[in-house]
């Protein structure tokens, strides 16, 4: 079974790809939204949180302090990056335990992930799908999306990777400039992994 990474910046539209692959019958793991719940329910992860940044990290009740985790990590580097050293091993146990659980006769598997790059569970795919947007599009996505301002927007992406660098990493690109057809990228795309899974 081969596995995709796929990703692509902040408002590139990677989740709209994967849905489309998705009706394709093609199973996809969603990173991020996995790094959410296993942050409450992986008891590893949970004492390691806690001995990092405090037993306040979460509440009696088992909750994520967000506030809290927010308040240490957003603008210090350093402790973002400890953070994400404690989840990015969590995930990558969780996608393993995922895969495990797919039935063998489907061909190929998606890992959608922000941090693909970054986190370097790129190296654990067979090949990798970066999905590129305008600049101005994905602003406008994000501030839709998440009623934020440009000033944020930007903000944001200037913590990420770069498209640039991300290029040189990815095996395939597909263009979400709402002038290229993204089901033919796709169909294109699915066709070739179906091809090399044989």
């Amino acid at each position: 079974m081969l596995k995709i990474g796929i990703t692509g910046g902040i408002g590139s539209g990677k989740t709209t790809i994967c849905r489309i692959f998705e009706t394709l019958g093609i199973p996809v793991f969603y990173a991020d939204t996995v790094a959410k719940q296993i942050m409450v329910t992986d008891e590893i992860l949970i004492k390691s949180v806690k001995e990092a940044f405090g037993i306040e990290s979460y509440t009696k009740d088992g909750v994520l302090n967000n506030k809290h985790i927010a308040g240490i990590v957003f603008h210090n580097a350093k402790e973002l990056a400890r953070l994400n050293e404690l989840v990015h091993p969590a995930v990558f146990r969780a996608f393993d335990d995922w895969v495990k659980q797919i039935p063998q006769s489907v061909p190929y598997i998606l890992k959608e992930a922000a941090l693909l790059f970054e986190s370097g569970s790129y190296k654990m795919c067979d090949q990798n799908l970066l999905v590129i947007a305008p600049e101005e599009v994905k602003i406008q996505r994000v501030m839709q999306r998440d009623g934020v301002t440009a000033e944020l927007v930007k903000a944001r992406m200037d913590k990420q990777m770069s498209d640039e660098e991300k290029t040189k990493k990815a095996d395939h690109i597909i263009y979400n400039n709402e002038t290229d057809s993204l089901i033919i990228q796709v169909t294109r795309l699915h066709q070739l992994f179906l091809n090399i899974s044989e």
